[in-house]
């Protein structure tokens, strides 16, 4: 199995959408849930279908985590990692990353209808 790797909800179309943003300025692979081999799959937690995660050699991250570390270890967000090294540091953050991932996962669909009017205004 390559790591790292972010994993993804495939069948949701704002999941997709960011995914292949990410995809597109990074050399970390992505996989849809729909394409996990068994050893990746092995990896995930028994609720993997609930959040993204991304799989490095010695850990799994989950949810907020997962995009956290994704956009820090792909560098698509030059300089933000020094940025996530403050955050971490601040005792609410964690629960802040985790209720914000939260919110956009409770609003994807509309988030999705509003990033296809942005897209079709182009």
């Amino acid at each position: 199995m390559e790591t790292p790797v972010l994993v993804y909800d495939d069948d949701c179309g704002f999941c997709t959408r960011w995914a292949e943003w990410f995809a597109e300025r990074s050399t970390v692979p992505i996989v849809g849930f729909s394409d996990l081999t068994p050893a990746l799959r092995d990896r995930l937690p028994t609720d993997y279908e609930q959040c993204s995660h991304f799989v490095t050699e010695e850990r799994v991250f989950s949810c907020g985590a997962s995009i956290e570390e994704a956009v820090v270890h792909a560098d698509v967000a030059e300089p933000i990692g020094p940025v996530v090294d403050l955050l971490r540091e601040v005792g609410a953050y964690k629960r802040a990353r985790e209720r914000g991932y939260r919110w956009v996962a409770n609003h994807r669909s509309d988030l999705s209808a509003l990033l296809s009017l942005v897209a079709d205004d182009r």
